[in-house]
């Protein structure tokens, strides 16, 4: 199931559009590279594809991240305000005048406001006793609200002439950008980073799982772990966020489908969310391009589409076994 998703969402990526393909056409077209439909395939087409599947893969592994941390199965950077905390960040980057260079302030503000938002919304819900799924939903939503509204004012407060205000709203939205070959290599290179730091805090989110007293009783440093676990959440979400803008419920989705997969344990979870996430994000993007040509519907849009009522499934799950 993971890797013919994952092929699935790839093949998908491609052959979607403007201009939709057929699968002899792709061929006769990779046949003949000199076409010009063919070298926009390549130049364009693949390269988004590709930069989908690495934003799909860190919005999955962020979720596993912030599931285990949380001990939650409802976590996902979206609702729980990670994403819009990274999204002000990089809104304030992208309007305001700042000493360094954009591509320097972009990461660092997404970051910091992903970790920032992150942090709120734990010590929020602990407020109201660790366990507490509720507690923890409405922490998430009431500050992705705020954060929402706080992004929405310096949009309209920060906006001039010389920035395009149509532009920032649309990567709110959520949509890949085609990426520069190297711009691609970075992503990519980020993206087996952030898997292997993902690997290297398993064994952690196993034990956490468990509860925090017995997870110290196995000699975990729970309060320095989960430090670094949120620190590590933040920078997955703040990539994806800088890459894809605002994309909501593939972090819900990837690790469930891979949980129920392969089983609960991290060192497993891991590498199947990201191959999921992935390819969901890649079929949502190919969806976002081909529906209305030769517009394109936010990225954003068709993950909520399809995650909205995904969230709603385990949600009533959950409240049937509380």
């Amino acid at each position: 199931m993971t890797a013919g998703l994952l092929v699935l969402g790839f093949i998908a990526g491609l052959l979607l559009g403007a201009e939709t393909l057929s699968p002899a056409e792709a061929a006769a077209l990779l046949g003949t590279p000199e076409a010009p439909l063919a070298e926009l395939i390549l130049a364009w087409r693949l390269p988004r594809v590709l930069a989908a599947g690495c934003v799909g893969a860190l919005l999955a592994l962020g979720g596993a991240v912030f599931q285990g941390v949380f001990r939650n199965p409802l976590a996902e950077p979206y609702l729980l305000g990670s994403a819009g905390g990274a999204a002000v960040g990089a809104t304030v980057a992208l309007l305001v005048a700042l000493p360094v260079p954009g591509a320097v302030a972009l990461p660092l503000l997404a970051f910091a406001g992903a970790w920032g938002a992150s942090w709120l919304v734990l010590l929020l819900a602990r407020l109201a006793g660790p366990a507490s799924i509720a507690a923890l939903l409405l922490a998430g939503v009431a500050v992705a609200a705020v954060l929402g509204a706080v992004r929405s004012f310096l949009m309209l407060a920060l906006s001039d002439e010389t920035v395009s205000l149509q532009a920032v709203l649309s990567w709110s939205f959520g949509g890949v950008q085609t990426p520069s070959w190297g711009q691609l290599g970075l992503l990519a290179a980020l993206t087996a980073a952030a898997l292997g730091l993902c690997h290297a805090l398993a064994r952690g989110l196993d034990l956490l799982g468990l509860g925090e007293a017995m997870a110290e009783g196995f000699g975990l440093p729970v309060r320095r772990f989960i430090a670094g676990a949120v620190l590590v959440g933040a920078g997955l979400v703040a990539v994806s966020v800088v890459w894809g803008g605002l994309v909501g419920f593939v972090g819900l989705m990837a690790p469930h489908l891979a949980r129920w997969r392969c089983g609960p344990l991290h060192a497993r979870l891991m590498s199947r969310a990201a191959a999921i996430g992935a390819g969901l994000a890649m079929l949502a993007d190919g969806a976002a391009r081909s529906l209305l040509p030769p517009a394109e519907i936010p990225l954003g849009l068709v993950t909520a589409l399809i995650g909205g009522p995904f969230f709603l499934l385990i949600l009533a799950r959950e409240a049937r076994r509380g």
